[in-house]
């Protein structure tokens, strides 16, 4: 499903009616982050968030893994596996996984370390140990009590902000902000850090540190002196399109799909013929050509769609080095 609107406006009349079903949710979801977490016997690093919707952990995810790689560590990447059927724990084979089995970000994770899925996160932290891991990046699991964490990194979006501040579902926050911020270790604001300022304001206790998704060069120089069909199945579509737009290239038709969205081959056929009809290249993210991968039904879909691969850039780069190295010792 697309998020509210009014989740990203001034807190108006929906927001204001669902008020008390949000001052439920909101105290349940702070009950549960005090718990202690069970230790995982080595560190443990997370990637999470505020706000449902995508601020960018998943590229967070794998510049701390390629930190700790480049450290000598051995990192596993953990995810929940948002989206597939296999409630693990297992470890990701992108050779014979697909989306649909264990969601579409630990086919990104893969690329960059060992990833495990699963449902349940301790499991999922021993079997990562038991496989030569001495350090475990969580993809998303800030709010879950499950593990306990040496360093949870909080990233922001700075275009989106945290949206009207309300908790869900009067507002896009996973949890109310004072209890989320008082266990979080650092924020990452990635794009402008407009939005974001608030937010620094209310953790001047917190390192915050300053980031943006560099489109792949590369992946660019193809798309040059082509009009493009960009479609994306994310928590902020808006912001592929954007990061297009920015980069110079000419996007003549968008399409936004919901986060996590399972493509169908009537959407597929869909894409593909308003495609050909307009003579235009079909791109979109990672995240969605990996949903797309190994689907019977969607491989023509999968073929003439150029993925956009994004890598996350800090301008801390020393500092956040040092914050990553320094938790998992």
């Amino acid at each position: 499903m697309h998020e509210p609107a009014f989740w990203w406006r001034p807190r108006g009349p929906a927001a204001r009616l669902l008020a008390p079903v949000a001052a439920v949710y909101g105290g349940i979801a702070a009950w549960r982050m005090a718990q202690a977490g069970h230790g995982a016997g080595i560190p443990v690093v997370c990637i999470g968030n505020l706000t449902v919707g995508g601020a960018g952990k998943t590229p967070t995810a794998i510049a701390v893994a390629d930190l700790l790689r480049q450290a000598g560590r051995q990192p596993f990447l953990l995810s929940r596996g948002y989206g597939g059927t296999l409630p693990g724990p297992l470890r990701v084979d992108p050779s014979r996984h697909r989306a649909r089995e264990i969601g579409d970000e630990p086919l990104l994770l893969a690329r960059a370390a060992p990833t495990i899925v699963a449902a349940d996160r301790v499991a999922g932290a021993e079997l990562a140990r038991q496989q030569g891991a001495d350090v475990i990046v969580m993809d998303d699991g800030f709010q879950n009590p499950a593990l306990s964490k040496n360093l949870s990194i909080v990233v922001v979006d700075g275009r989106r902000g945290i949206g009207n501040g309300a908790v869900l579902p009067a507002g896009p926050l996973r949890a109310p902000l004072a209890p989320q911020l008082e266990r979080a270790h650092a924020l990452l604001v990635i794009g402008p850090p407009a939005l974001a300022a608030a937010i620094a304001a209310t953790a001047r206790h917190l390192p915050i540190f300053h980031g943006r998704l560099a489109p792949d060069p590369s992946a660019l120089a193809a798309l040059q002196g082509r009009n493009v069909l960009a479609f994306a199945g994310i928590g902020d579509p808006q912001k592929f399109f954007t990061t297009l737009v920015e980069a110079g290239v000419a996007v003549a038709a968008r399409q936004a799909i919901p986060d996590h969205h399972r493509y169908g081959a009537a959407e597929a056929a869909a894409l593909l013929a308003r495609a050909a009809r307009e003579g235009l290249t079909l791109v979109s993210t990672e995240k969605d050509v990996a949903r797309l991968a190994g689907e019977v039904e969607l491989q023509a879909l999968a073929a003439q769609t150029r993925a956009l691969p994004v890598a996350l850039v800090i301008e801390e780069t020393a500092a956040f080095r040092d914050l990553v190295i320094g938790a998992a010792s």
